[in-house]
């Protein structure tokens, strides 16, 4: 017997209690990756608009390595966890075996986590960056292939 949506999203699902604590701290951390760039703009006094100028000494500055690695992540979370919200939604409408769904979960967060850490804030050399990006991007191909074979 197949539950009915109301029944799996509710919060004595615990697949979609997962999905949407992971989605909330997903989504604190791009607001974070926010704060990150906007420290490193502060910190190398990189502004790319003239009103932002805290010294009119100071000129527009377009390319500081530290601000472009922080807006290269937000843009990598931003082309990676944005998917993740949509399949995992619809992953959770699938009513899957919970243990595997949690754990997917887990490891799109915690990889995503990882990620900013290994790119933005102390870059460590490949694989990590790579290892941190494909674990997130297997578990969301895995469960979009799941919503695809179970509507057709």
């Amino acid at each position: 017997m197949t539950k009915l949506a109301f029944e799996l999203l509710s919060l004595e699902n615990n697949v979609f209690k997962a999905y949407l604590f992971w989605t909330a701290f997903l989504v604190l951390k791009m607001l974070f990756m926010s704060l990150i760039t906007g420290f490193m703009r502060f910190r190398t006094m990189t502004f790319i608009n003239e009103e932002d100028l805290l010294d009119k000494r100071l000129k527009v500055k377009y390319n500081d390595p530290h601000v472009e690695r922080a807006r290269r992540a937000h843009r990598n979370d931003l082309e990676n966890i944005l998917p993740f919200f949509t399949i995992g939604f619809l992953y959770v409408l699938l009513d899957p075996n919970a243990t595997l769904a949690i754990n997917l979960f887990r490891a799109v967060g915690i990889s995503r986590i990882i990620h900013t850490i290994v790119y933005a804030i102390a870059p460590v050399p490949q694989p990590s960056r790579l290892l941190a990006f494909l674990v997130p991007v297997c578990a969301t191909t895995y469960m979009a292939y799941e919503v695809v074979r179970a509507v057709y």
